[in-house]
C-alpha cells in the first residue's frame, strides 16, 4: 500500500509539472495534438499506479520524451505555418455572409442542431442575426453579428467613459490579498476607510473586489445556523 500512495504522489507531481511546463489551456480550448498528449499520459500513469512491480523509469521516460516532442512541435508550428496548419487545421466558416454553408457543415460533421446549441451559448437565439459563424480549430465557434444586430459602441455613441482598470479581489473568504493592491491601487489606508465607512470587518467579509477608480463591491460571510 505504501509504495502506491508513493509512486502516486511522484506521478501526481509529474502531471502537474508537466502541464505548468505545456501552458495553461482549458479542456475545451485544447487542441488535437494537446488532448493525444492528455489520452497518451493517462494511459501512462494509470498503467504505472496499477502495475507496482514495473520500474517507475519505465513510465517517467516516456513521459519525458512526450514532454519533449510536444514543446518540439510547439517551437516548429510558431516557425512553419504549414506544419501549424497541419498540427492544427485551419478555422473553418460555416455562415458567410448571413448565409449557412451546408457543405461545410457536413465536412465538419456539424448538425443543424449542434450549430443553433453553439449560438445559444453564445446567447444567440436567432440564426438570421449572424453575419459570419467560425469553426475555431479547438472546436469553438467565434460569431459575427450583423450590424443592426450589434450593441452600440461608446464610439458610435461618441461617449469616453473612465478606464477604472479590472476589479481585483482584496479579500477573499476573509484574509486581505495584499498581493493584488497594485492592479487596484489599493493601499491598507484605503481598505480600512471603506471597512470602517459600511462599518465591516475584514473577517466578516466573503469576497471584496476594488477597482482604480475607487469603486468597490463585497460580499458577507452567511451566518452560521
Amino acid at each position: 500500500m505504501l509504495i502506491i500512495l508513493f509512486r502516486t504522489a511522484i506521478l501526481y507531481v509529474l502531471v502537474l509539472l508537466t502541464f505548468r511546463i505545456l501552458g495553461k489551456r482549458q479542456v475545451g480550448e485544447l487542441q488535437p495534438v494537446d488532448l493525444v498528449l492528455t489520452f497518451l499520459l493517462s494511459e501512462f500513469l494509470s498503467i504505472s499506479i496499477q502495475d507496482t512491480q514495473a520500474p517507475l523509469i519505465n513510465t517517467l521516460i516516456p513521459v519525458m520524451l512526450l514532454i519533449g516532442l510536444e514543446i518540439l512541435v510547439s517551437v516548429l508550428s510558431m516557425k512553419s505555418i504549414r506544419l501549424r496548419t497541419l498540427v492544427q487545421g485551419n478555422p473553418l466558416p460555416v455562415i458567410r455572409n448571413g448565409k449557412l454553408d451546408q457543405k461545410q457543415l457536413k465536412q465538419l460533421r456539424f448538425t443543424v442542431d449542434d450549430l443553433l446549441e453553439a449560438l445559444r451559448k453564445k446567447d444567440i437565439f436567432d440564426i438570421s442575426e449572424v453575419q459570419y459563424a467560425i469553426v475555431e480549430t479547438d472546436g469553438t465557434l467565434s460569431v459575427l453579428l450583423k450590424p443592426e444586430s450589434r450593441a452600440p459602441q461608446n464610439s458610435d455613441l461618441q461617449t469616453t467613459p473612465a478606464d477604472n482598470g479590472m476589479p481585483c479581489l482584496v479579500i477573499s473568504d476573509g484574509q486581505v490579498i495584499h498581493t493584488h493592491f497594485k492592479l487596484c491601487d489599493m493601499t491598507d489606508q484605503k481598505l480600512e476607510n471603506i471597512l470602517k465607512k459600511n462599518k465591516i470587518r475584514a473577517e466578516h467579509i466573503l469576497l471584496m473586489t476594488a477597482d482604480r477608480g475607487g469603486n468597490y463591491y463585497w460580499i458577507e460571510k452567511a451566518e452560521k445556523k
